[in-house]
């Protein structure tokens, strides 16, 4: 029902937008932006809250008065979780909307797909969530930019795991997915390097309905702790049958989709003590930003009646680097063009709530880095780094029926 009631929440300043746009009948009158997200299916949860943040990022720039005097508007698509509906919506925002560019997105089979065809009508794409390297790497594609990054996630757990859980046995499980796939590869090797004992990798279908026989394995190897990079709605079920069976663990980590206001109002008393990765919270902004973080988290909530989260924050961020860099090619009086957006992008430099934002030559942000939280007493503690750190970690228990 609360999914239902975000998505409509979510959409209906896009509807609204959309419908002024027909009225007109003139795609020249404003500035289009397009936004491809998984607003239903499996991943609904992450898509709807970066579509919030992204139009957070609109409201803001038309309040000062839009691009060069044009205002944005926000064309809004469902990829519904699919790969052909992705890659459906987005060629009709290219070719019968004629969007001047593209944002959002979740998880690299998504996003991949988005990125090759953007570069291919050289319109500009920022995505707000993407990791898998093999898309920036080669460079071939220089209309694709990110405001994540898989080393980001990786490498605060690469020096928090072995510090604070030595001599612990670990298993690591991974959706079935481009992004999750390589951060498990990633964080085995890492991991190993620094020690730690790990005796199981799986992985597994996003959305499966029971993992008693991951569990039964788990029991079987004595398993301490369970790093799990699966989404939202694979940590409620996985979670809940931890505690149902009473599985004992020291640790269970979530990279993405345990760190949720929402995650915790569902779990209750299940919830404490795991363990997340945030690149944001309202309480945690990126040092610097204090007032500028207070500023949004105080619009959001009056807006969405709600707490922003890290997953808001990255589709408000790629949003935002975007206009701001459309807003310097109009202020050039250059065309708003891809290759002119393309080549802003480059030389951006700018300081979010979330951090600093600049690419490198390949389109990945240089200064991407997740602080590692914990849920403590139904609150999302950042415990690491420690100049990041509000709190200190603690071993998981058994709670209280």
């Amino acid at each position: 029902m609360w999914q239902a009631w975000l998505l409509g929440l979510c959409l209906f300043p896009w509807i609204a937008g959309i419908s002024a746009v027909h009225a007109q009948g003139s795609p020249g009158d404003g500035v289009r932006l397009g936004a491809v997200n998984p607003l239903t299916g499996k991943l609904a949860n992450h898509g709807q809250e970066i579509l919030c943040g992204i139009e957070t990022a609109v409201k803001e720039v038309n309040a000062r008065g839009g691009i060069g005097g044009r205002r944005v508007q926000l064309l809004s698509r469902d990829d519904q979780s699919h790969l052909e509906t992705a890659i459906n919506q987005v060629q009709d925002l290219i070719y019968r909307e004629k969007v001047t560019a593209l944002t959002g997105g979740y998880v690299d089979s998504l996003v991949g797909p988005i990125s090759q065809l953007a570069s291919k009508a050289h319109v500009p794409y920022v995505a707000s969530a993407s990791l898998q390297r093999d898309l920036t790497l080669r460079g071939k594609n220089p209309f694709f930019f990110r405001i994540s990054h898989l080393n980001g996630v990786t490498e605060p757990l690469c020096r928090f795991l072995p510090q604070v859980l030595v001599g612990k046995k670990a298993a690591i499980v991974h959706a079935a997915t481009p992004g999750a796939t390589e951060f498990s590869q990633t964080l085995f090797q890492c991991l190993r390097d620094g020690g730690m004992e790990l005796v199981l990798v799986e992985k597994f279908r996003p959305g499966i309905p029971d993992f008693s026989p991951l569990l039964l394995k788990m029991r079987s190897l004595q398993v301490d702790v369970l790093i799990s990079a699966g989404f939202f709605s694979d940590h409620l079920i996985l979670v809940r049958q931890i505690r149902e069976q009473n599985v004992p663990l020291t640790a269970y980590i979530g990279p993405w989709g345990v760190a949720y206001p929402e995650f915790i109002q569902q779990m209750g008393m299940a919830a404490e003590n795991l363990v997340g990765l945030s690149a944001w919270q309202p309480d945690c902004p990126f040092p610097g930003t204090e007032e500028e973080s207070r500023r949004f988290t105080e619009k959001f909530r009056a807006t969405y009646g709600r707490e922003p989260t890290s997953t808001v924050m990255h589709g408000y961020t790629s949003a935002r680097v975007l206009l701001e860099a459309m807003g310097a090619v109009a202020a050039r009086g250059a065309p708003l063009d891809g290759p002119h957006i393309a080549q802003a992008l480059r030389s951006l430099d700018i300081t979010v709530p979330m951090g600093r934002v600049q690419f490198d030559a390949n389109g990945d942000p240089l200064h991407y880095r997740q602080v590692v939280v914990q849920i403590q007493n139904g609150r999302l503690v950042p415990i690491f780094p420690a100049q990041r750190a509000h709190g200190s970690w603690i071993p998981m228990t058994v709670p209280a029926h």
